[in-house]
């Protein structure tokens, strides 16, 4: 009987650009495709199960097009590949790795128990530019400084020679891979605030290369300056499809590279796929990050347990308009303007002195684009906690950010509907709105709207003063 070989899909969810699936496809023998729905990975991750549950059937329906069998099993990750195993003549599976160090584990497992079955594991290269282990200082130790980190591996990068991208073409009748019951019952989210998200995404692999190619076609150009401008539509938006696999940052790098020499946006865009690899290379040196500070003298800093006002935080209702759009941004795409969410995320940590690990729990369930190794990082740079962090006593002021990068107020007007008829000279300090002007456009501060639920110098002070006693 002739050996099956099993393509494992993981973070992938592409068929270009894929080395696992160009080497399986391209070897001229019989293979099958599966996913495993890992319950655990996603109890905390609701809005990444409705792309997941969308990815999936638009994958499915490619890939039975091409007569290629793909099944979804419900279960944990190596109990499903126990069970393919034993149940099935497999001759190998393939994948491609993913560089978080729970994952690594995982996988080194498996491939002790594939060994035992006397059955091959393959592993190509996953969705970063290079492993995380590749880049190190002289001294062999690893970085914890982005800019010579990014140096170095781009540089690393560009000496290193890619793979072909070309994969087999398929003429094959359509197959039924039947994962309707599984699709329905596991993966399809149960809360009803995710049917919103249809509004602002295409998902799949299509999709991304359409967007990237806009991007480099119209906005690119202007990136360097309009990246910070929340109203406008500057980002490539690429991240959730990032996240996802559906197109790698391999190809986005290349596909940006060929201007790098005509256009100035290009290495701030750029900057940002260096950034992703910097918070991978962090979290796999520093496994401990992922639930504690990485700068250890912010275990001794005072945080504040106040649940009410995280929860105003999380519904966009803490008086700072600015504050408030990110945060409802957030809830009705599944997405947010990066320099906004270093603006909430400033907020919460130090006007409120929130731990940065509410946060980024919060942005872990609400995020289409959550990686563990970028939410992680990100949080910690906020907080000043982490790798070449921000430092703490730099705190954003929320009505200045404001004026700076929304000067009219079309991005908070656009989510904070009850401000939209707030003059712009008062749109990021509507408190200070005079009461005759209030009367005239029939607006009433606490009725609605809110009041800040801190003054922001009186927050500031506090939270200074927090990190001054660190040095105690």
């Amino acid at each position: 009987m002739q050996k099956i070989k099993f393509l494992w899909l993981r973070e992938d969810f592409r068929l270009n650009d894929n080395p696992a699936y160009q080497a399986i496809s391209n070897s001229d023998e019989k293979f099958q495709i599966f996913y495993s729905f890992d319950e655990k990975k996603f109890k905390e991750r609701s809005a990444q199960r409705w792309w997941l549950y969308q990815t999936l059937q638009k994958l499915e329906k490619q890939l039975s097009e091409k007569g290629i069998l793909f099944t979804i099993y419900a279960s944990d990750e190596i109990a499903t590949i126990k069970n393919i195993a034993r149940s099935q003549t497999v001759g190998s599976i393939y994948c491609n790795e993913l560089y978080e160090p729970n994952e690594i584990k995982k996988d080194l497992a498996i491939e002790a128990f594939l060994k035992v079955e006397n059955i091959e594991f393959r592993k190509f290269k996953g969705n970063l530019l290079q492993s995380p282990f590749s880049i190190k200082k002289k001294d062999g130790t690893p970085f914890q400084v982005f800019t010579p980190y990014w140096r170095n591996a781009e540089e690393q990068y560009l000496k290193g020679a890619n793979y072909s991208k070309k994969i087999s073409k398929f003429k094959a009748k359509p197959v039924d891979n039947n994962n309707k019951e599984i699709l329905e019952q596991f993966i399809k989210p149960k809360k009803n605030w995710h049917k919103k998200f249809e509004k602002y995404w295409s998902v799949g692999e299509e999709s991304a290369k359409l967007l990237l190619k806009e991007f480099i076609n119209n906005k690119i150009s202007e990136y360097a300056t309009n990246r910070d401008i929340p109203s406008s539509s500057g980002t490539s938006r690429l991240s959730p499809y990032l996240a996802f696999g559906e197109i790698s940052a391999q190809h986005i790098f290349d596909e940006c590279y060929k201007i790098s020499k005509k256009n100035i946006g290009f290495r701030k865009y750029i900057n940002e796929i260096g950034w992703r690899e910097f918070a991978h290379h962090l979290i796999n040196h520093f496994p401990d990050m992922e639930t504690a500070n990485l700068r250890k003298q912010f275990d001794k800093f005072k945080w504040v347990k106040d649940n009410n006002k995280l929860k105003k935080w999380k519904m966009g209702m803490t008086g700072y308009p600015i504050v408030d759009a990110g945060m409802r941004e957030l809830y009705e795409t599944g997405w947010m303007h990066n320099r906004v969410r270093m603006i909430t995320a400033s907020f919460l940590v130090k006007h409120l002195r929130i731990h940065w690990m509410e946060g980024e729990k919060h942005f872990r369930d609400s995020l289409l684009d959550f990686n563990t190794a970028n939410n992680i990082a990100g949080w910690q740079w906020v907080a000043g906690c982490g790798a070449d962090a921000a430092p703490y006593f730099r705190i954003f002021n929320p009505i200045l950010q404001g004026e700076k990068f929304d000067p009219e107020g079309i991005y908070v007007k656009q989510w904070v509907k009850e401000l939209s008829n707030v003059p712009k000279k008062f749109i990021h300090k509507p408190w200070e709105l005079p009461g005759e002007e209030s009367e005239k456009i029939n607006f009433n501060l606490e009725k609605d709207y809110t009041k800040p639920i801190v003054k922001h110098e009186e927050a500031r002070k506090l939270a200074l003063q927090a990190f001054a006693d660190l040095k105690k």
